[in-house]
């Protein structure tokens, strides 16, 4: 049984519960990096004897949909799938749904989900430190206990149609300190930076913090007074430690 970790984490904290959970069903997990928008996720190859963990963030309450678009381009070829989501300690809302149909379209057989908390990728105040030795044991026994299962999930939560997904809003933009290594512009998932002005195209832009997460310098920052905002606004949902949910 070949274990394949297909997984979107523009900042680290959805691969670090991924590998966490592949981790414990394999030695030598195959990894698949859908933020890598060069590559042929056609050319993927499962069997009906393998398991795939699908891990993605919730945006806004919805996966992100460049995630989805890769995803769709794998065969899943009756191969076992757990799927995880991870947020930020708000809501999940739709996520784990529209990642349940997409799987399904894919091919995937859906034997376990899972919810889980890591820390918050714009306002790292909340969910600090997760997922913690508490997260990491209780998902570890989850990955050993669903490894054999066989039968599909019985209930994933989520509503259809979806939530509407909102646009990125928080833009990050290079500060004074840029010395133009262009890491930025290369590893932005959705290709929104500019190559020459580094400057990310709000438009495109997904809010994903990954070129925040990658400078070098650290320079490339979000406007505090919006940050100080929307940080107030989450402050009550936030607050309140969640647990991780497993569906099986």
């Amino acid at each position: 049984m070949k274990v394949a970790e297909i997984i979107f984490s523009p900042t680290g904290g959805t691969e670090r519960v991924g590998d966490i959970i592949g981790g414990c069903m394999s030695h030598m997990p195959q990894k698949i990096d859908l933020c890598d928008g060069g590559k042929d996720y056609s050319a993927f190859e499962l069997s009906p004897e393998d398991m795939a963990i699908i891990a993605m963030p919730s945006y806004g309450g919805r996966a992100p949909a460049v995630a989805i678009e890769r995803l769709k381009k794998i065969d899943g070829k009756g191969a076992r799938c757990t799927l995880v989501c991870v947020y930020g300690n708000r809501a999940y809302e739709d996520t784990l749904a529209e990642m349940e149909d997409t799987a399904k379209e894919c091919g995937f057989k859906v034997v376990a989900a899972i919810a889980a908390v890591a820390e918050h990728s714009i306002f790292p105040g909340y969910a600090t430190g997760r997922p913690d030795i508490s997260d990491k044991k209780q998902l570890e026994e989850f990955a050993r206990r669903i490894m054999s299962n066989t039968e599909e999930v019985k209930f994933i939560p989520g509503n259809r149609p979806y939530k509407n997904a909102g646009g990125g809003g928080l833009v990050p933009k290079p500060g004074k300190a840029c010395v133009k290594c262009g890491l930025c512009a290369e590893k932005c998932p959705v290709q929104a930076i500019d190559a020459q002005s580094f400057i990310a195209d709000p438009k495109k832009c997904i809010s994903c913090m990954r070129c925040v997460k990658l400078c070098p310098e650290k320079t490339r920052k979000l406007n505090n007074v919006l940050v100080s905002a929307a940080a107030l606004t989450l402050k009550k949902a936030c607050s309140v430690r969640k647990e991780n949910e497993l569906f099986c």
